[in-house]
This record gives structure tokens, sequence and C-alpha cells, in this order.
């Protein structure tokens, strides 16, 4: 692709995949994702990335500034102007920066994981279904230098637009796998030598006394309910200190600030 193509007409056929982009965010897209903003898009083309670009976007006005990144060998890139845009994706379109993306392959968990005896840090999600939260704790995850994200068949997709936005683009550089269940990605964290944290505010002991082990499993669980007991009971049990009389921070912040203690020496070095 040498230079983009002019769309004016809303049913052009070529924008297909951005089509009513709320309703099918829900229903899938045939392996397809959007990604929405400048930030996200770079990424998605970024240097090693894992995801493939189908199509991208963009409103007129916003093409000078994607030029250097968007010119040569690589996929169709359309202009329209926001109205044409806000009218094939049902919503309005202000950053005027869309992409079509394509998930690929699905990848193994215990293809993530650095070998043992080698250091590790990988981040369990069981049963989170709000795409902020998840798309937080991937951003956090690329913050504090996780090696992967492991979700169970529960979590929510982390290629939701809305979790790719929250998480600043971390949902597509962060590597992340799916196993079937929470019990599964125990038996993964036995297999592969990781040792398994469970954050709960009935934990055993402090977040803070904790020796980060070198090799570990942070396992959280839904707001609400947390993980389930069956959970906990093959896990070290630990908790954040807080003021007397409150126990709850939102789950992406809790992940933050235990990746933030795990990972403390790893990003010192």
């Amino acid at each position: 692709m040498s230079e983009p193509i002019a769309i004016d007409d809303p049913d052009d056929p070529r924008l297909c995949a951005y089509r009513a982009v709320r309703e099918r965010d829900l229903v899938g897209r045939q392996g397809r994702f959007i990604v929405e903003g400048e930030v996200t898009l770079r990424l998605l083309f970024s240097p090693g990335a894992r995801f493939a670009a189908e199509s991208v976007l963009l409103a007129p006005e916003r093409w000078p500034g994607f030029s250097d990144l968007l010119r040569g060998d690589g996929p169709p890139v359309y202009l329209a102007g926001k109205d044409v845009m806000s009218a094939v994706a049902g919503f309005p379109i202000h950053r005027g920066v869309l992409a079509v993306g394509l998930r690929g392959a699905e990848p193994v968990p215990e293809a993530l994981v650095p070998p043992a005896p080698a250091p590790a840090l990988v981040v369990g999600m069981v049963g989170l279904t709000n795409h902020d939260n998840v798309g937080g704790l991937f951003r956090n995850a690329a913050a504090f230098g996780a090696d992967a994200v492991w979700l169970d068949a529960e979590t929510c997709d982390p290629l939701y637009r809305k979790a790719i936005r929250v998480s600043a683009g971390a949902a597509l550089t962060v590597p992340f796998a799916r196993a079937a269940s929470g019990a599964a990605l125990l038996d993964l964290a036995q297999r592969h030598d990781l040792t398994p944290l469970a954050l709960t505010p009935g934990g055993h002991e402090t977040l803070d006394r904790l020796a980060p082990p070198s090799r570990a499993l942070l396992l959280l669980g839904t707001e609400g309910p947390g993980l389930p007991e069956a959970l906990m009971a093959r896990a070290r049990r630990l908790r954040i200190a807080m003021a007397p009389g409150f126990d709850s921070l939102n789950v992406a912040t809790a992940g933050a600030i235990a990746l933030h203690h795990l990972s403390g020496a790893r990003l010192q070095s």
C-alpha cells in the first residue's frame, strides 16, 4: 500500500469490518478486533507486534501524522470524513483513528512462561468480566514487567475495543493465553514451578511482608465474590494492609500494588 484510498460512502463494502462497532464487539468479528486511537494504532504497528492489521481507517486530517508509519507495504489505509466514519461505526468517532486487527492463532499458556529456573511473573485472571478492570490489569502487567497474563474461560476478552483502550494498548503487547478454569491455571503453575499467590482481604499474611518468589503466579478474582475458596486453598493467601474498617480496593488497583511489590527487584536490575 503506497497511498491511502479516499471513501465518501458509508455503505462502501471495503468498510464492512468497521460497521456497527459496539454491537459487533459483543458478538465477535470472526477473528478480528477493533483498535481505536493513536497510541493503540502505533502499538499495533510496533516492531515485533503480536497482531497484524487488516486495514486502517483514518479521518483525512489524521493521515499526515501517520504517513511515516503506514506508507510502504502493508494493509490498505482508507480515508473518510468523521461523519462517514461515525455513520459506519454507529457512534461519533472523535479521534478519527480506527483499525481492524487480526487475532491469528491463540498461543498455549505454557509457551508464554520462561523455563525454570529463570525468574517469571505471570498474572492469572479468574472470572473477571469487567472490561475496564481487565484493561487496567493489562496496563499494570506491562508497567511492572509481567511476562504474561493467563485467563480462565470466564474472563472477558482483552481484545474487546474498550479493554484495549483502557490498557493503553498493553493488551496488544503483553502475551496472554487462556486455560479452561482457575483450577487449570493452578495446575499450570505447579507444572512450571510458579508459586501461586492469591490476593484476598482475608489473607493470612500481608503483601508487604512477603519476600517475592522468583517465579510467581498472581491470582486475581472478580470484585465482590473474589477468588473461589477451592483456588485459594491451593495458593498462598495475601492481603494488602489498609486502614482499619476498610478492606476494599478495585481489583486493578490491588493488582498494581501487588505487581509493584513482586517485580521490584526485577525492575531495579
